[in-house]
C-alpha cells in the first residue's frame, strides 16, 4: 500500500483528499501546512491521523511514498527537492515550476534518486482526452497534426481565487513573472506539447487588459493572452486565454491532413470531423446531419457513463493520479513524459520573456527580444526597448 502525504491544505487539497479516496491501496498518512490551523481543519474532515507544520518533520516521521504538493507556485521547486531528497516520489500542482531551469533540475534529481515526479494537468485525462489521444495513436488523422488550437477561459467575475488577488496586491500571484497566466495557462499549452516536437522555432505573444480588468484597478496585471507558436516540422499552433469569452471555452482542436478532431472539456464532447467533401447542395445538408450524429453520440456515451458512475468531477485528476501511482508501483511509463513537461516550461518561459520583459530575469529577456530580431518580428515596443538598453 502507498503511503500518500499532501504538502499544502488550501482548496485544492480537498479534491486531491477525494481522488485518492476513490484509488486503491493507497492511504493518506500525513498532511503538512506551515499554518497548523489549516493542516488541522483538512485532517479532521478527512479523518487523516498526522498534522504538521513542518516538511521535515513530516518526511522524517510518516515516510511517504508519494507527496502531493499543493501550495503556491514559487514553493514547488524547494518543496519538491526536499522532498525528492528524503525519498518520496512528488506529484506537483501545475504550473510544475516557475522556469524550466527549476523543473529541469527537479527531474534530474528524481532520475538520480530513482524516483518519479509528475504535474498536476489533470485535464489531461478526461474521457474524451482519453479517447482523442486513442484515436490519433491508430491514425485518425491520417498523419502528423497540421494545426493545433488551445482555448483557455477563466471568469474573474464569478470566481473566490479571482476575488482574492484582485482585491490583494500582497496575493502571491502578483509576484509570480506570469502573474494570473503563470497559475493557469500550462494546463492549455501542456496540451499543445503532446503534438509539438522539442524543437519549437516560433513562440510570438501578445497579451493586454480587459476593459473589465482595466476597470478593477492600476494593477499591471494582464488577461487575455495570444499565442503563435510553429515547430520544426512545420506544425502550426494558436493559444487563445481570456477571461471575456462567452460562454466558457476549455477546447482543443487538432487539424489533420486527412481528419480532425474537437475536444470540448467543459461539455465533456469529443467531435470528430472526417475531411470528405461533398458536390452542389449536399454540403449543407451532410455536414450539418454527420455533426448533430457526433453530438448524440457524446450525449448517449456521457448517459452511459454517468449511470456506471465514471462521469463525475476530478475524474480527470482521479485518473492522473491513479496512472501516476501505477508508473511507481510497477516501474511503467510516468502518465506524463518529461519531455511534455520540459516542452511546457520552456514555451511559459518564452511568452513571459515577451509579454512581461520588465518582471523576468534579464537573461530569459534578451534571449526573447533577440529571438524576434532574428524573425523579423520586432514591435515598436521592442525597438524603444533595445533603443534604452543601448
Amino acid at each position: 500500500m502507498l503511503r500518500i502525504a499532501i504538502v499544502g491544505c488550501g482548496k485544492v487539497a480537498d479534491q486531491h483528499v477525494q481522488a485518492i479516496h476513490r484509488i486503491p491501496d493507497c492511504k493518506i498518512v500525513a498532511v503538512c501546512d506551515r499554518e497548523p490551523l489549516m493542516a488541522n481543519q483538512l485532517a479532521e474532515r478527512f479523518e487523516i491521523s498526522a498534522c504538521f507544520s513542518d516538511l521535515i518533520e513530516m518526511l522524517h516521521a510518516a515516510s511517504p511514498d508519494v507527496v502531493h504538493i499543493t501550495t503556491p507556485p514559487q514553493s514547488h521547486y524547494p518543496l519538491a527537492r526536499q522532498c525528492l531528497e528524503s525519498g518520496s516520489n512528488v506529484y506537483l500542482e501545475k504550473p510544475f515550476t516557475i522556469t524550466s531551469e527549476e523543473a529541469k533540475a527537479l527531474i534530474q534529481i528524481a532520475n538520480e534518486s530513482g524516483l518519479r515526479i509528475t504535474v498536476g494537468h489533470n485535464y489531461q485525462f478526461t474521457l474524451e482526452m482519453l479517447e482523442m489521444r486513442r484515436l490519433v495513436k491508430e491514425g485518425f488523422l491520417g498523419g502528423r497534426p497540421v494545426h493545433l488550437e488551445s482555448y483557455w477561459s477563466y471568469d474573474l467575475g464569478g470566481s473566490m481565487y479571482a476575488g482574492a488577488f484582485l482585491g490583494s496586491r500582497a496575493h502571491w500571484l502578483h509576484e509570480l513573472p506570469g502573474q494570473l497566466f503563470h497559475n493557469i495557462i500550462s494546463h492549455g499549452i501542456a496540451k499543445l506539447a503532446e503534438f509539438l516536437d522539442d524543437d519549437v522555432p516560433l513562440i510570438v505573444a501578445t497579451a493586454h487588459r480587459s476593459p473589465q480588468l482595466s476597470h478593477s484597478g492600476g494593477s499591471d496585471l494582464m488577461d487575455e493572452l495570444r499565442v503563435l507558436l510553429r515547430d520544426k516540422y512545420g506544425t502550426t499552433a494558436l493559444f487563445c486565454f481570456s477571461t471575456q469569452f462567452r460562454p466558457a471555452l476549455n477546447r482543443l482542436r487538432i487539424y489533420g491532413p486527412r481528419n480532425s478532431l474537437m475536444v470540448d472539456i467543459l461539455t465533456g464532447t469529443l467531435i470528430r470531423s472526417p475531411g470528405a467533401s461533398y458536390k452542389s447542395y449536399l454540403t449543407y445538408f451532410i455536414p450539418p446531419l454527420k455533426n448533430a450524429r457526433e453530438y448524440f453520440r457524446n450525449l448517449r456515451l456521457n448517459v452511459t457513463n454517468f449511470i456506471r458512475q465514471r462521469l463525475y468531477q476530478d475524474f480527470g485528476m482521479k485518473e492522473l493520479i491513479e496512472r501516476f501511482y501505477n508508473s511507481i508501483r510497477l516501474n511503467t511509463a510516468l502518465p506524463i513524459p518529461y519531455r511534455e513537461i520540459l516542452l511546457t516550461a520552456r514555451i511559459m518561459d518564452e511568452i513571459f520573456a515577451q509579454i512581461y520583459p520588465e518582471r523576468v530575469s534579464p537573461t530569459l529577456a534578451a534571449v526573447a527580444l533577440n529571438t524576434k530580431v532574428d524573425r523579423g518580428l520586432m514591435t515598436t515596443d521592442d525597438r524603444r526597448r533595445m533603443t534604452d538598453d543601448g
